[in-house]
């Protein structure tokens, strides 16, 4: 027997209005009828009428989520928390590779209206001129000097990501970093804030692929080159967990000798011998504020001007600063 939304309604405790609101992805509702609703569609297995959505509100309750690539862990990831997001909504979400190519972008772009309600771009959205109409478009890290002023963004704050290393360092006592890929010129100006000289910071230039052979690579070069680094500083958790490899393959104890930061939080540091102090930009936090900013564009509730949201990030502690617990 097909389950109805008067169903869902009764067992979640909340009018059929509120049920097909959540479901449309409306903005403010209260977050616990939210997860009532969300719980009660789940016990229940109750299925949506799209077709009927569709014909009702313009909407084909899809949205696009265009990513360079899935073969790198943080984007894999990055994806599903937006895949999880958009179902929280009550959408489904076509996740489209674009490959680095323009073209292919601009193709992903161009199905707003048709494929897609609106489309979050994971990197710089700088092909779109009309992303704040009702075919939005919302980009996660794009990076706010490379933003389009016409569309909404999500950032972590990587400003304040490169102030939590900088003080991390100072505790540990480190004063000679090296940095692998990493942020140069944020990174230098929070070292100089602790008070260490960028102009003394070795950095190394891992090119367009920033992945563990590349951080195996790095390593070992710059410990070749300044022998007195004392600590690595790495642009994601893959170059670190390859740097990592390399010094242990040469007999350096990590974080004796040298310390190792990565960025990313994948899970993968957390059982790398030594596990991986990183930097967590919070997946789950900046997909969530993609598909609020998304779903308030698609209510007609958000203003004109484009919005930048900003998410907090954490410093995970783990052995590769901190040293194995004796315990």
């Amino acid at each position: 027997m097909r389950v109805t939304m008067r169903e869902v309604a009764d067992r979640a405790g909340v009018s059929i209005k509120t049920v097909s609101r959540v479901v449309n992805g409306e903005p403010h509702i209260r977050p616990e009828k939210v997860r009532r609703v969300h719980a009660a569609i789940d016990e229940l297995g109750w299925v949506p009428n799209r077709t009927a959505r569709t014909l009702r509100t313009g909407l084909v309750g899809m949205v696009g989520i265009a990513v360079t690539e899935l073969r790198r862990p943080y984007l894999a990831g990055l994806v599903e928390a937006l895949v999880t997001e958009a179902d929280r909504y009550g959408m489904l979400a076509a996740v489209e590779p674009t490959h680095g190519d323009p073209a292919r972008l601009e193709a992903v772009l161009a199905a707003r209206g048709k494929a897609f309600d609106g489309v979050v771009v994971i990197g710089p959205a700088t092909l779109v001129t009309d992303g704040l109409d009702d075919r939005p478009v919302v980009a996660v890290q794009g990076g706010a000097a490379l933003m389009d002023s016409t569309v909404d963004s999500v950032d972590e704050d990587v400003a304040e990501a490169a102030a939590l290393v900088a003080r991390h360092l100072a505790v540990m006592g480190r004063s000679r970093p090296a940095l692998l890929g990493a942020d140069q010129a944020r990174m230098c100006a929070a070292l100089a804030g602790s008070g260490i000289d960028p102009a003394a910071v070795p950095y190394v230039d891992l090119g367009e692929v920033a992945d563990r052979r590349a951080g195996a690579r790095a390593a070992v070069q710059v410990l070749e080159r300044h022998p007195d680094v004392d600590a690595l500083l790495c642009v994601n958790d893959e170059v670190a967990l390859g740097a990592l490899a390399a010094l242990v393959k040469h007999g350096v104890n990590v974080p004796g000798r040298v310390a190792a930061i990565g960025y990313g939080n994948l899970e993968d540091g957390r059982f790398s011998t030594p596990s991986l102090t990183t930097i967590d930009p919070g997946a789950a936090r900046l997909a969530r504020g993609a598909l609020e900013l998304l779903a308030d564009r698609l209510a007609g509730t958000a203003p004109r001007q484009p919005r930048a949201l900003v998410s907090p990030v954490e410093l995970v502690r783990r052995e590769s600063t901190l040293g194995r617990d004796p315990r």
